[in-house]
């Protein structure tokens, strides 16, 4: 296998955790939401744990984009 090839491949596999990043942030939002209409008093008292896990899930794709970009253009 050339080099290339195996630089596109580990790319590949490494935006993987992508989709899982997109799962997490729909269930994020999803339970939030429908918390909130189950109970709108606690909404506003929950709504920053709710930015607290969007941001650490975001963080999880900002990190595998990273790693995907070392693995193209670093070595």
């Amino acid at each position: 296998m050339e080099a290339e090839a195996a630089k596109l491949i580990g790319a590949g596999l490494a935006t993987i955790a992508l989709a899982g990043v997109g799962v997490g942030i729909g269930n994020i939002f999803g339970n939030f939401v429908a918390g909130a209409l189950r109970n709108p008093g606690a909404a506003g008292r929950v709504f920053g744990n709710v930015l607290l896990g969007f941001a650490l899930t975001e963080a999880v794709a900002l990190f595998a984009l990273v790693i995907a970009f070392l693995i193209l253009f670093a070595f």
